[in-house]
């Protein structure tokens, strides 16, 4: 068997009708397909070349596609292995993602649906984005972050202050971060500071440092961040809640680019960049008196807005994928994405927390992960924990295929509801094609409804 350089599709079918026409739509899809009618052909073939992606039929003539996986676990890798079976055999299809497949359709299956998870499975295969791309991968696609990208990018070299605002959890640092690689300081320090973690009594000193004797316990010098960052960026987060005081002090910082060590009486430069950062609303600070009408205009000379996750969801998914690779290679686990319903809860998830949320639900379900793939119970265990115990009077589990359907109906429902109904702007929200929201429509009997 000799594989084109495109993406490899194996096929293994028994029904020469379905096997011939999956053939043929990958094919004229641009794909590399092969298919096979047994299981034993299939692994005979795929122990010695692996495939992107194995779409095998759960009942085959000769042993199961159960038993074909099991034999080729060791050859196969990470490839993402998608069940078809025209049983409804639901329970052997969760066996088998449990034990990590990618997922599973149920014949007859809708032609669009199949190719856009092909699509989706083989996305995991791709290769990862080059160093200098990461930035903006944990930043994410969506064209409000592509905006703040740009900003970033057009301003890197640029000395004036940048006062960074959203939520908490947004990826504010990040963007700070970002911004310092981008930036000729690139070499130079990036040193953080969260005001709102360090004590109101030992701010001032992290920050300017303090000489020998300044106050009691101050028994050698200590050099501040706003000495050691030297010629790079100094990021100060939660800078709402910087004392009147100080904010006097960070003013003749920002005016004078110089500051005294506490109890110091020498002057001395400061050379770095400063970013600052809030998830309050410094002008309603300003006009509520409790915060420095002239710092914040010094501040704010450069300002950007990270929206939160909620209003972004098209990087959802981009950064899930982005968190579970980082995590997994971080922790040493062999686990390589999300399954197709756990990425729905994903989907349909608010994220109070932002970004920071999504990174602590994939620390953690990495963490203590059994299977290859992550899944509902995996990102959210409160989910799992709610589906265990049904409320009195509450109807029986649904499929996995019941549960996709519903998830995809309510974020159609809300796409449409956010569009106002306008098909070519809802279909580009859920980052499909016009043509493949119709037919999901359709399938799902929203186009009757409208």
């Amino acid at each position: 068997m000799t594989w084109r350089n495109d993406l490899r599709i194996a096929v293994v079918e028994d029904d020469p009708v379905m096997g011939g026409s999956l053939l043929q739509r990958l094919t004229l899809e641009g794909y590399d397909a092969r298919w096979w009618e047994s299981g034993g052909e299939a692994a005979a073939a795929l122990e010695a070349e692996r495939p992107d992606l194995l779409i095998c039929d759960i009942r085959l003539p000769d042993l199961s596609g159960e038993e074909l996986y099991r034999r080729l676990a060791g050859s196969l890798g990470a490839t993402p292995v998608l069940f078809i079976t025209g049983y409804g055999e639901i329970d052997q299809a969760v066996r088998l993602m449990r034990a990590g497949a990618a997922d599973y359709l149920t014949k007859p299956f809708d032609m669009a649906d199949f190719l856009e998870r092909i699509e989706s499975l083989l996305a995991r295969c791709r290769p990862a984005a080059p160093d200098d791309e990461r930035g903006e991968a944990a930043l994410g696609p969506s064209s409000a972050m592509r905006a703040v990208t740009r900003l970033l990018r057009q301003v890197a070299d640029i000395d004036s202050t940048l006062l960074i605002t959203g939520e908490s959890g947004v990826g504010k640092e990040v963007a700070a971060r970002h911004l310092h690689g981008l930036s000729g300081r690139a070499e130079a320090p990036f040193l953080a500071v969260n005001c709102a973690a360090i004590p109101a009594e030992l701010i001032e000193s992290e920050i300017f440092g303090h000489e020998k004797g300044a106050f009691t316990g101050a028994h050698q010098r200590h050099f501040g961040v706003a000495e050691r960052a030297g010629a790079g960026v100094l990021f100060l987060d939660e800078i709402g809640e910087l004392s009147p005081e100080l904010q006097g002090k960070l003013l003749r910082v920002v005016q004078e680019r110089a500051f005294y060590r506490l109890g110091g009486e020498r002057l001395l430069p400061f050379r770095a960049r400063l970013v600052c950062a809030s998830n309050r609303d410094l002008e309603a600070m300003v006009g509520e008196g409790t915060f420095r009408r002239d710092l914040y205009y010094r501040l704010n000379v450069i300002p950007l807005e990270v929206p939160p996750l909620r209003q972004r969801r098209a990087d959802i998914k981009p950064l899930l994928d982005h968190y579970v690779a980082a995590t997994a290679e971080a922790f040493g686990r062999e686990v390589r994405g999300l399954t197709t319903l756990a990425e729905e809860l994903a989907l349909e998830h608010d994220w109070p927390g932002n970004v920071r949320e999504l990174c602590n639900r994939v620390e953690r379900a990495v963490a203590l992960a059994a299977e290859p793939l992550l899944g509902p119970a995996d990102l959210f265990p409160e989910w799992a924990a709610l589906a265990a115990e049904p409320a009195a009077g509450e109807s029986p589990l649904a499929t996995l295929r019941e549960a996709r359907d519903a998830a995809e109906r309510r974020q159609i429902e809300r796409a449409l509801k956010e569009t106002g109904g306008q098909i070519q702007k809802a279909a580009a929200l859920l980052g499909i094609a016009r043509t493949t929201l119709w037919e999901k429509m359709r399938r799902l009997g929203l186009g009757e409804e409208r």
